[in-house]
């Protein structure tokens, strides 16, 4: 899992000026990593040629603001659930659970944030707990911020336990691709015991991200409110 890098008055002298530095230039998701240096390679190739290198360097700069992986520091009040992702809150409602996430076939409290191609689009653990599944779903390839997305489109759900022991309530994570996107990542393995606001994923190029909550949980968000990255608070499962 990922890192949260040092806070900027953690260390002094030059470290002191590298940690002020990545907080305010976010650092790369290494699954960006090719995307941003294959247009460089061109961009210094063709150097001398404007008409190759600016485009170039323009593709490598838009890349680099996809894959953008900020710090984060998510609440520290038990057994609260924040936002997977980065975007806009565009359900807020009850669905039945996809059938490998094993919640049951009722229907249960759902938050979705949509990403559009501007937001960041590395995944975050909503809530601390051990993985019970990881399954990835083919599927069609409709704009994230449709309804239907969420059952036709392609998706890569995970199902996690709470609790020190893995027998708390269940809470369900739905990765599902966009009119775009056409390449899910999840870094996850059953048995992993993830901690609140973890990276542990990535959707490419326009997403969405459902959270299937506890029957009976509250939410704490509205539709078209701006969620941030494990630090928005959905819900509490205390």
């Amino acid at each position: 899992m990922a890192r949260r890098p040092a806070r900027p008055d953690a260390r002094t002298g030059a470290g002191h000026l590298i940690d002020l530095f990545q907080e305010t230039v976010p650092p790369i998701h290494r699954g960006g990593i090719g995307f941003i240096a294959g247009p460089a390679a061109v961009a210094v190739l063709g150097r001398g040629h404007p008409w190759i290198t600016r485009p170039a360097l323009a593709a490598a700069g838009a890349s680099a603001l996809f894959f953008r992986n900020p710090s984060r520091v998510p609440p520290t009040e038990p057994g609260l659930v924040v936002a997977p992702a980065d975007g806009t809150v565009a359900l807020v409602d009850e669905a039945v659970p996809h059938p490998e996430l094993g919640l049951g076939d009722q229907p249960v409290p759902r938050v979705s944030t949509f990403l559009s191609i501007f937001d960041v689009h590395v995944q975050r653990v909503p809530i601390a707990g051990r993985v019970l599944s990881v399954e990835h779903t083919p599927g069609e390839f409709l704009s994230a911020d449709l309804p239907e997305a969420s059952t036709a489109n392609e998706r890569t759900s995970m199902t996690l336990a709470t609790g020190p022991d893995g027998t708390g309530p269940q809470v369900g994570v739905v990765q599902i691709a966009g009119l775009i996107a056409r390449r899910i990542v999840n870094e996850t393995a059953v048995g992993d015991d993830l901690g609140l606001g973890d990276t542990y994923g990535l959707i490419r190029f326009g997403s969405r991200v459902d959270v299937f909550l506890p029957p009976g949980t509250v939410p704490r968000v509205a539709v078209g409110q701006r969620a941030v990255g494990a630090e928005t608070v959905f819900a509490s499962l205390r």
